[in-house]
């Protein structure tokens, strides 16, 4: 099995050389907008540009001591640039670098979670239309309910994901926002200009309003769309989870040459990666609570969001990227078995047509209490002493006073109930 795990280049957004290299994006963005402005000398900032750079073991050791991140950082690229370093950072406060580049970062991790969640729906159409017409039992409270096909089980989900994927854009704009707006979010000391520039050169839009910070109910909108995307991915788990149970065996995990389900019964194959991946699944959402906590902030900013978004963004997008290609891999690789689903389908004696004689009956003039009746109490000779409905329908004469045999018998036609497939696979995928 081939399997395409968390990809190198999302934890490399969250290493401190990439975070570092937007914070002095960000600066050397500021300097250029001062200097449009006329606040620094052009040669200035093209002498910063020249020079700027900063040293990751050098920040952390000047950190020890200043115990203030941003301070750390500016330190280091002030050793770079020299006395022009004094046009760096002007009117900014540390959130203003902070957040806008968080926002970057976040952007640039949605770019690749959108990826995923369409490389995700090709695997996922291409088994729909596999199994386009492979029937199986549609079941409710677990229980046998009525036929679907494997392919409509696949369609659902590629529609799940469709919507998955326009929560993911949505909370990629939603999040795409910078502020450049100083101290408290007025502009006292640094101009409106500098923001937009700055936010443009980001690749941003400016935050209309701000406080120091960017308001946090951005944040929780997208580790709320994680979850959600999350919750989705454990919905399919958990099905692939049921449907390999060995009593159903109407799909399996691939299972590799040389893979061990058991240390201690060498007989197991266990659906591993959907109970990993539901698992996960219980990570992220809690990640999304602790996003929405960080709303409230006290007044105009404080810094209790600090430490719980060091850990849950690059957590979050990191595991969402795993869960997204672990579950390509798994849907793609998944072993489906036709027959055992056909002979699942007919392990009930023909209950699953139940309804249909039942409006049979109702069509012919029996009331729909007594068609119930009459129904029910045929199947429950089929749950209790394992009888063939159909038999027992063509043997009871209460029914044959409704219908012929071959009106029972018409009612037992395993394509009536797959004569939409069609229609959906089009709503689904379109024409």
């Amino acid at each position: 099995m081939i399997e395409r795990y968390s990809r190198a280049e999302m934890a490399r957004i969250w290493e401190p050389e990439n975070r570092f290299r937007k914070w002095l994006d960000i600066e050397i963005y500021a300097c250029e907008a001062h200097a449009e402005l006329g606040n620094i000398p052009s040669d200035a900032v093209e002498r910063i540009k020249g020079k700027a750079s900063f040293d990751v073991e050098r920040i952390d050791e000047i950190e020890k001591v200043v115990k203030h991140d941003v301070i750390a950082f500016l330190t280091s690229v002030s050793d770079y640039i020299g006395e022009d370093s004094r046009f760096v950072h002007l009117g900014l406060t540390s959130s203003d670098v902070l957040d806008t580049s968080f926002a970057m970062l976040l952007a640039e991790a949605a770019d690749m979670i959108i990826d995923d969640i369409k490389r995700l729906m090709e695997v996922i159409r291409k088994r729909a239309f596999e199994h386009k017409v492979t029937p199986m039992i549609g079941r409710s409270h677990g229980i046998h309910a009525e036929p679907v096909t494997f392919g409509l089980k696949m369609a659902l989900w590629h529609d799940e994901m469709k919507r998955n994927l326009r929560r993911m854009e949505a909370a990629r704009e939603t999040i795409a926002y910078g502020k450049i707006s100083g101290a408290v979010g007025t502009f006292a000391n640094i101009e409106p200009f500098v923001e937009e520039y700055v936010c443009k050169k980001a690749g941003l839009k400016p935050a209309p309003c701000s406080t120091q910070v960017i308001q946090r109910d951005r944040h929780a909108e997208f580790f709320s769309t994680l979850a959600i995307v999350a919750s989705s991915i454990e919905k399919f788990a958990v099905e692939i989870r049921h449907l390999q149970r060995t009593e159903v065996l109407e799909a399996e995990e691939f299972f590799s040459k040389g893979q061990k389900g058991s240390s201690a019964m060498p007989h197991k194959r266990n659906p591993v990666l959907s109970e990993n991946l539901t698992g996960l699944a219980r990570l992220i959402r809690g990640y999304a609570v602790s996003a929405m906590e960080n709303v409230a902030l006290w007044h105009e900013r404080d810094i209790s969001h600090s430490s719980v978004e060091r850990v849950i963004g690059p957590d979050a997008t990191i595991l969402m990227d795993f869960m997204l290609n672990r579950t390509i891999g798994l849907i793609e690789n998944l072993v489906v078995y036709p027959e055992n689903m056909l002979k699942n389908l007919n392990l009930m004696g023909g209950l699953f047509n139940s309804q249909r004689v039942l409006l049979k009956l109702a069509t012919a003039g029996a009331s729909r209490e007594r068609a119930y009746e009459l129904v029910q109490r045929n199947a429950m000779k089929v749950w209790e002493q394992k009888k063939d409905l159909m038999e027992e329908l063509l043997a009871d004469a209460d029914v044959r006073a409704f219908l012929s045999e071959q009106d029972i018998r018409e009612a037992f036609d395993l394509n009536y109930h797959l004569k939409h497939v069609d229609t959906i696979f089009t709503r689904v995928f379109g024409g």
